[in-house]
């Protein structure tokens, strides 16, 4: 991992004048963290593991005990848990909403330059958060080079870039009303494709390599829309902006099954958009929201079938009790996340996904939140990781029911936080990155720099 601004002379002096006064972060601490609220070198970081690492080092020789596996086995592990990397949504920065109000807190980002800021800050304490995923046309850049230069500084790269088709924007002269890419009106189609095409157009020059193309059309009542042409007029709409992809581009190509139109939707679930992704070409894939499925959906087996294609680009990582609660990821079905990376360990080896944090944090503090989430992600990475294959697939072979639930069940039984700690202690981030977040005062911090009304941008 990249040490963020390392060559800053003056971070380093004010670091090594850094005072602790009775174990309360001091005034020049928050100082610190005011002018860099995104950068906290290793050294900083090493320093506050010094304290809690005798506790953790008893935990992760504890962990390895009772495994039984080999050094070799642990070491293998730890290189691929270090090499996930998951990308922050630029609009899961502050705090989420509802129709019914929203509850902002303070010290929320403000423009783009705060939003990479703040992801910069969260991949320095958890290891893991070095992309960032922007919404045009939330989050435009004034100064593309400068953009480039801050992310590259943070050690975080472009993610996706998303286009925004499921809202009218000031000044626009059509309307979604009834629809974008599938609009009755070539007008509005031609509109929402030059959209998508300006957004590619960003991208390339933030030096991303995928598009994200969620759509919210579809209709409230049955009779409103001819299902076949809607659909017809997609593929078409989206073929055109396919044809604006740079060879080494890749389409995302997302479904939802509901919301906002309550009857139908035209990309409603993951066969209709294997259907699009298969007809557009090989840049094209499907991308696959853990919200965007109704209640029980096997989501599991969605992945396998998508994955056997060749058609799984990747995820929007998030969690439900109802419909697309957009929770943090792994609160409510941490099973069902885990049984995901079990399937998905049948080609992680050889395919590229994406990883993406999709969710909104109504009442909790968006970084803590975006923490958890990606603690959660990794922690069903990890336990995925310890299933006995060659002894899954015989049970299987054997049809022993009772064993394979056996061997799938111990795997996710197993703590793997001392693993995790561990690799983050490696990779030079927190050990504990919520408690040290909490310790250091970062949400005071921002809040005295930003302000405590302050709205994220595109919220």
């Amino acid at each position: 991992m990249v040490s963020p601004h390392n060559n800053s002379l003056l971070f380093k002096n004010l670091v090594k004048y850094r005072k602790e006064q009775d174990g309360v972060t001091s005034r020049l601490d928050l100082y610190l963290i005011k002018i860099y609220p995104m950068h906290l070198d290793h050294q900083r970081i090493a320093e506050e593991n010094e304290a809690i690492l005798s506790a953790h080092q008893t935990q992760w020789d504890c962990f390895r005990t009772v495994s039984s596996q080999s050094d070799s086995y642990w070491e293998e592990c730890i290189t691929r848990l270090s090499a996930m990397q998951i990308a922050i949504p630029s609009w899961a920065l502050g705090t989420g909403g509802t129709r019914f109000g929203r509850f902002p807190g303070g010290g929320e980002p403000r423009n783009l330059e705060e939003k990479l800021a703040d992801v910069g800050l969260l991949h320095a304490l958890s290891g893991h958060a070095g992309a960032i995923s922007l919404h045009i046309p939330w989050d435009i850049p004034d100064d593309t080079a400068a953009i480039r230069q801050q992310a590259e500084e943070l050690g975080v790269v472009f993610d996706a870039v998303n286009s925004n088709t499921f809202q009218d924007q000031d000044g626009q002269l059509q309307s979604y009303k009834f629809g974008s890419l599938s609009h009755t009106d070539a007008a509005v189609r031609q509109l929402a494709v030059t959209h998508n095409q300006e957004v590619i157009d960003y991208g390339k020059a933030l030096n991303s390599k995928s598009i994200t193309v969620w759509l919210s059309d579809g209709a409230n009542f049955p009779g409103q829309q001819n299902f076949r042409r809607a659909f017809e007029r997609t593929l078409d709409s989206l073929q055109q902006i396919y044809d604006h992809l740079p060879n080494d581009w890749r389409m995302y190509v997302e479904y939802k099954p509901y919301e906002p139109n309550f009857y139908s939707t035209v990309i409603q679930d993951w066969g209709s958009s294997l259907l699009l992704a298969s007809k557009l070409g090989p840049k094209a894939y499907s991308l696959v929201d853990l919200g965007h499925h109704l209640p029980n959906t096997n989501i599991e087996q969605i992945v396998s079938r998508l994955m056997m294609e060749g058609k799984l680009g990747g995820f929007h990582f998030n969690d439900s009790k109802y419909g697309d609660d957009d929770l943090t990821v792994g609160s409510i079905k941490p099973y069902q996340l885990f049984l995901i990376f079990v399937e998905l360990l049948e080609g992680i080896a050889s395919e590229s996904f994406a990883w993406m944090i999709d969710a909104s944090h109504n009442v909790k503090d968006p970084l803590e939140d975006l923490m958890q989430s990606v603690e959660a992600i990794l922690i069903a990475y990890a336990q995925a990781l310890l299933v006995d294959r060659q002894a899954l697939n015989a049970a299987q072979e054997d049809n022993d029911v009772t064993l394979c639930q056996e061997i799938i069940q111990q795997a996710f039984r197993t703590d793997v936080r001392p693993l995790l700690a561990e690799v983050r202690r490696r990779n030079g981030a927190a050990l504990h990155p919520i408690l040290l977040f909490r310790k250091l005062q970062i949400r005071s911090a921002l809040i005295e720099e930003r302000g405590s009304k302050v709205l994220a941008t595109g919220l």
